[in-house]
């Protein structure tokens, strides 16, 4: 829990700032509480916490330190570059999660999982983003990678002014392409998955749902995405936890 909620502490600094310089001194505090370590981090319940279950279950640290570097991106409206730099940046920001996650449940288990986390966090990832793609292009923000929007000829700034429709929906459709791509690589790999590792990745269980809503109206991605009911989300996560993926 101490993980997860330092991930999500981090990863919404964006939202909580209205300075791209403030959210850097943020996650500047975070790499000073996690490079100094012991009680750096008191007086933060969630930097108690992160500390603990990093001194608890040996815990390398330059992974944090990693994911922190990839959550200035968010600070600023910088275009994507490329799908490798996507696929880096997910990965540093989720699979980081999914792979430490892992290695709290099991250690020994888990050193054979960085291409499942990989394939995880980018499916995850690509799913959240596509989700929250209004928000993104309100502050003028675009995930989509530089070469897919040329692909489907469009570039960000079309995009963020919604100045073609036919293009952003292109677009939207070949980003959760992606996403569709590395969750078939995780759940091929997911199948032989030790069962005492399988509550780190459940947070998957949802990927495909919001990838599907994307796929099938992609044209209505850019103006937001319905939810999913709480029965139907508690009813995927039990199916997984007690089935997995095979």
């Amino acid at each position: 829990m101490a993980l997860y909620a330092f991930a999500l502490e981090v990863g919404s600094v964006r939202d909580r700032v209205r300075e791209p310089m403030a959210g850097e001194f943020r996650l500047q505090w975070w790499r000073d509480i996690i490079e100094a370590g012991g009680e750096a981090g008191q007086g933060s319940p969630v930097a108690e916490g992160l500390l603990a279950a990093m001194a608890a279950h040996d815990l390398p640290s330059q992974p944090l330190l990693d994911l922190l570097d990839a959550r200035i991106f968010d600070l600023y409206d910088d275009p994507m570059p490329s799908r490798n730099d996507l696929e880096g940046y997910c990965g540093e920001t989720s699979s980081t999660i999914f792979q430490l996650a892992a290695l709290i449940l099991d250690p020994a288990a888990a050193r054979g999982t960085a291409d499942l986390s990989g394939h995880a966090g980018c499916a995850h990832a690509i799913a959240a983003l596509a989700s929250s793609l209004p928000r993104q292009l309100a502050r003028g923000q675009c995930f989509i990678p530089l070469d897919i929007l040329a692909a489907v000829g469009t570039g960000p700034q079309a995009l963020v002014e919604r100045s073609d429709a036919d293009a952003a929906t292109r677009a939207v459709a070949a980003f959760a392409a992606l996403g569709h791509e590395h969750l078939e690589a995780f759940r091929q790999q997911a199948r032989t998955m030790p069962v005492q590792l399988r509550p780190a990745f459940l947070p998957v269980a949802m990927t495909k749902v919001y990838l599907d809503k994307v796929t099938a109206r992609p044209d209505t991605a850019l103006a937001g995405i319905a939810g999913v009911s709480p029965l139907r989300r508690h009813w995927r996560l039990l199916r997984h936890a007690m089935r997995g993926w095979t």
